[in-house]
């Protein structure tokens, strides 16, 4: 591994953890939710960490060395588009590729079953704030990162320009998720272009068809083209998944456990038709995209 990438991997994995213990610190300040549920609440997430680093850590390293060997070897879209001087014209390019695969992802575990059933458990969190973040179960963690070293084969994005967006990508994963709110000026502007905190807690509610809108990560601008944007009153967001029982998801292993349990069986995949929703609906935002 290139010690310039394994040094820029450990200062994101620091620059994650600070955007975190600020913001989960700031959240006292402007929400009336008791310390000690407070802590309870992240440490039921941050028990997440422990699979993820397992799992993430030894796969990233596959991401970095499949980028290399693309670079070297002139593989992927990137290294086949027309010679371009300008190192911001081709990270845009670069970053546009990554954001929208992103959300290609996002839509798919959301309509097919037994990927959603891994995803669900991001979204039964009740009380969305900064440690949501890391909700992810180990399963989707193989998967995420697996789709990623797939993405970075195919794309040929270079190493620079995937370290900086994987930089800009967790200070937005971890400021969307916070419970704070900005200014309703400040969102409304910042809304037409990036994911704000207001557009994911839509992604958050607890029912259809909101769950299914605003997959974008750090751009909203796929939900807008193809029609998976949609807003909703704050006070109107109820947390969580309508579908599945509290009980079910009440400790660390039964988080864990919920997508092979008897109880995701009658957990519906969210989608109206689930074979020809993603036959039909992915090709066409493929295509519109390229």
């Amino acid at each position: 591994m290139n010690p310039a990438s394994s040094h820029s991997t450990n200062l994101q994995l620091l620059f994650f953890a600070v955007i975190m213990v600020a913001l989960w610190h700031s959240e006292m300040l402007f929400n009336e939710i008791p310390l000690k549920e407070k802590w309870k609440h992240a440490v039921l997430n941050l028990q997440f960490l422990l699979t993820a680093t397992f799992i993430q850590l030894p796969l990233s390293l596959a991401v970095i060395k499949v980028s290399a060997l693309a670079e070297i070897n002139s593989w992927g879209i990137y290294n086949h588009l027309p010679n371009i001087p300008s190192f911001w014209i081709k990270f845009l390019i670069g970053f546009l590729m990554l954001d929208f695969c992103e959300y290609a992802y996002h839509f798919v575990m959301h309509k097919i079953s037994f990927l959603w059933k891994m995803h669900l458990i991001h979204h039964t969190d009740k009380f969305v704030n900064v440690s949501t973040t890391v909700r992810e179960h180990p399963g989707e963690t193989f998967i995420r990162v697996s789709f990623m070293i797939v993405v970075v084969f195919v794309t040929g994005i270079p190493i620079e320009i995937l370290l900086i967006r994987q930089f800009i990508q967790s200070f937005s994963n971890v400021v969307s998720h916070t419970s704070m709110s900005l200014p309703k000026k400040l969102e409304k502007w910042l809304g037409y272009i990036l994911i704000t905190p207001s557009l994911h807690k839509v992604h958050h509610h607890d029912k259809m068809p909101y769950t299914d809108s605003n997959y974008g990560d750090i751009l909203c601008i796929w939900d807008r083209l193809f029609g998976t944007y949609r807003e909703l009153e704050l006070s109107k967001i109820n947390f969580g998944v309508d579908t599945v029982k509290d009980e079910h998801v009440a400790t660390f292993s039964k988080l864990v456990a919920y997508p092979f349990s008897k109880f995701s069986k009658k957990t519906p995949v969210n989608m109206v038709d689930q074979t020809t929703k993603v036959i039909v609906d992915l090709p066409k935002v493929l295509i519109v995209d390229l």
